[in-house]
């Protein structure tokens, strides 16, 4: 089982996530722009459960960008002090790749590059990383996260298929589809579009007071403190 967001999960729920081995996606920029809240990763860590980064439709840029995402996931959870207990670029990457992979049903078959897996790869432009300075000591990973920019990426190959090459989809005419998808959108809406919008401006009110109540400060303490693994 795969809790998406867990920003309003308690000491008892994440002890008992942990015990489950229940995961937690991590949907850091759409927490940020639909103001759920901030997860607890540290503390999801600290317990040992594992935790993905997932993308919905709410990004901070509305661009789906896996490589900023990863960053912001990086930069979130930074609490002041100098310990140990706050996310590392290995940990942040291991959550976008062998993380993700274990909250689906084929967490043995991919997230991994090893034999009998899955090749799904993306090659970036070391040049883009490293230009015009990079220190010999950074690490490779640290590097790549905080630096690499889809503007990089110069080949994607999903099960051992190449399906970006040097700018360019090889399977769609992305041109064409976004142009499709413009111009259908030019549309008046339908009926029930409309209709459908009407109900959720009505609703709205009705949602704000909902949350007005159940975010008390005075009984809805967030729950932020540090835990050791049990």
């Amino acid at each position: 089982m795969t809790v998406g967001h867990g920003v309003w999960l308690n000491e008892s729920d994440i002890h008992r996530l942990a015990d489950t081995g229940t995961c937690v996606c991590h949907n850091c920029s759409s927490n940020f722009r639909l103001r759920s809240g901030v997860a607890a990763l540290n503390v999801l860590e600290a317990n040992g459960i594992n935790t993905a980064i997932g993308m919905d439709e709410a990004g901070i840029n509305d661009d789906r960008d896996m490589l900023q995402e990863m960053r912001m996931v990086l930069r979130t959870h930074r609490v002041p002090g100098m310990t140990d207990d706050v996310p590392t670029p290995v940990q942040v990457f291991r959550m976008a790749t062998a993380g993700g992979a274990k909250t689906t049903p084929f967490g043995d078959s991919i997230g991994a590059v090893e034999v009998g897996r899955g090749a799904d790869l993306v090659l970036i432009d070391w040049n883009q990383v490293s230009y015009p300075y990079l220190d010999a000591e950074t690490p490779l990973l640290d590097a790549v996260l905080q630096r690499a920019k889809t503007s990089g990426v110069r080949t994607v190959v999903c099960d051992g298929e190449v399906i970006y090459s040097d700018g360019r989809f090889t399977k769609v005419d992305r041109d064409a589809a976004l142009r499709a998808l413009h111009e259908d959108l030019q549309k008046a809406l339908s009926d029930d579009e409309v209709e459908r919008r009407r109900l959720s401006k009505a609703l709205l009110p009705h949602v704000k007071a909902f949350y007005a109540g159940y975010l008390d400060p005075e009984q809805h303490q967030p729950f932020y403190r540090p835990s050791s693994r049990r």
